[in-house]
């Protein structure tokens, strides 16, 4: 629809996928799950609901040639890379600007690159509707996720009253973001059926989205004011990043503006919804074996439990005697390491030669 825009956000720096995923092609770019990379899935569920033309993707310097590589639809101008990475607020106000070059009466959407949603159906409704809050009202709409378990890895989102309802989805304000808790906790976020997870979808008016910006972030504004009167002066875009980008306030959209703003609204989401955060995730999407392993390519088991094996080469990957371990085999990389240990994967990548990152 004709004023109504989408921009993905995709960057990071493809840590937690090691070996797999690397700096210029992350996870986002690689078909962790299903037989397309996440970033092309994420464009082709917004078909028939905004078009090709009005969804931009901000990335890095890194991965911007991947990206066009694997949204071929795109146009190349809507591929926006930061010369540095300046949170997610700076990103937010960058997209802002772009589109309100094309039209200053606009809605846009903020999405991550990498989420997995099957319901491609019911996504559009639930975004459809986010569109139509938006619209409504100057509010500030998030998409909350229904937790399916006490996860400690995502923040919450407190419903609070009741709106009138947009179509047929629910509208509630929203009585506070809270911050990623302990088990003990997101227990209790879970069982008062208060609490959305924060999957960081979001929609806003571009008028909304500047207001607030102006209010709770002035020196960032301050600064993107820069670049859009630098811009309207004929200034190139590429040349504008590069001198003023890495100057802007460094922030996330969280604490910057959705953590202090009053007309922030939530729509709970009636799609699935997986961030397929690190290797163990994929567990939950590929069939398992008679004890409990999963296989992404060559795999064999021999008295073996609950295991990950990818190998994306053709390469055999034989497990034998062990249990909750992952193993993922590229061709100039091997990770071997226990499930429950998967978030030291990062803490590898950092130490590597940059050969291998």
């Amino acid at each position: 629809m004709s004023g109504r825009y989408v921009v993905i956000m995709a960057g990071g720096k493809g840590e937690r996928f090691w070996p797999a995923s690397r700096l210029k092609r992350p996870k986002h770019l690689l078909p962790i799950v299903g037989d397309k990379p996440m970033l092309t899935q994420t464009v082709e569920r917004l078909d028939g609901l905004v078009e090709p033309q009005n969804v931009f993707v901000i990335t890095n310097s890194e991965q911007v040639d991947g990206v066009r590589e694997v949204c071929p639809s795109l146009p190349t101008e809507n591929v926006v890379a930061e010369p540095v990475g300046r949170d997610t607020a700076a990103a937010v106000g960058l997209a802002m600007l772009l589109i309100k070059r094309k039209d200053p009466n606009a809605s846009l959407a903020l999405l991550p690159a990498d989420a997995l949603i099957k319901d491609s159906k019911s996504f559009q409704s639930v975004l459809d509707a986010a569109f139509t809050a938006s619209e409504a009202a100057s509010r500030l709409v998030t998409i909350g996720i229904e937790p399916t378990e006490p996860a400690t890895g995502y923040g919450y989102i407190q419903k609070g009253q009741r709106l009138s309802d947009v179509g047929e989805a629910a509208l509630f304000e929203v009585a506070e973001f809270k911050e990623k808790p302990n088990l003990e906790t997101a227990k209790a976020y879970v069982d008062s059926g208060d609490y959305d997870w924060n999957a960081g979808m979001f929609v806003w008016s571009v008028s909304a989205i500047s207001d607030a910006l102006a209010t709770f972030t002035p020196s960032l504004k301050s600064g993107l004011d820069a670049i859009e009167s630098r811009l309207e002066a004929g200034d190139s875009i590429d040349a504008l990043l590069a001198e003023l980008y890495p100057d802007l306030e460094k922030i996330s959209i969280d604490f910057a503006v959705m953590e202090k703003a009053t007309n922030v609204v939530t729509l709970p989401a009636t799609f699935d919804w997986d961030d397929v955060g690190s290797w163990p995730a994929i567990e939950r999407h590929f069939p398992a074996d008679g004890d409990g392993n999963v296989a992404d390519g060559q795999a064999v088991f021999e008295s073996s439990s609950r295991n990950i094996a990818v190998s994306s080469d053709g390469h055999l990957i034989a497990l034998v005697g062990v249990e909750d371990m992952i193993v993922v085999h590229t061709p100039d990389a091997t990770l071997i390491c226990k499930k429950d240990e998967a978030e030291r994967i990062k803490a590898v990548v950092k130490g590597l030669d940059e050969r291998f990152v």
